[in-house]
């Protein structure tokens, strides 16, 4: 059975939908090699179809070597500063090598433009240096309403 975000017939499954729509950054969680985690925060594209997330990260980022070590990890937004709010999903990540690169991903370069080309340059200069995917498969959703 696949993962499937809360339905809309509840305030957090409204809450849930809009963030993985609306908001730009979101925390990944992996565990480093002697078990410690280690949260960063992340640029991501909600893959609806697949109904998975998706991450570009730098070619030598030290969470890639965790994940192949360690697939389980764990996602999480903001607590809008007041710690309300709070949706976590814990799920496994995987390596990608199927991933078009950022820059020709039109879904990802829609949301990230504008930072891609303020930040880096240009999307192609984003692309060149964020060259490997992760995709993110949830397996559980949790958080509060509010």
């Amino acid at each position: 059975m696949s993962f499937q975000l809360p339905g809309d017939n509840t305030l957090f499954g409204k809450n849930v939908r809009r963030r993985v729509h609306e908001e730009y950054l979101i925390w990944l969680t992996t565990v480093d090699t002697r078990g410690m985690p280690q949260p960063a925060p992340v640029w991501f594209w909600w893959d609806e179809t697949a109904s998975n997330f998706l991450v570009y990260n730098l070619a030598h980022a030290r969470r890639l070597d965790f994940v192949r070590r360690n697939s389980q990890v764990a996602l999480h937004f903001d607590g809008y500063r007041t710690g309300s709010g709070i949706i976590v999903f814990t799920g496994r990540a995987q390596v990608s090598t199927s991933e078009l690169p950022a820059d020709q991903h039109q879904l990802y370069l829609a949301k990230y433009r504008h930072w891609m080309t303020s930040t880096f340059g240009s999307p192609e200069q984003f692309a060149a240096e964020y060259s490997v995917a992760l995709r993110i498969h949830p397996i559980k959703v949790r958080g509060s309403s509010s």
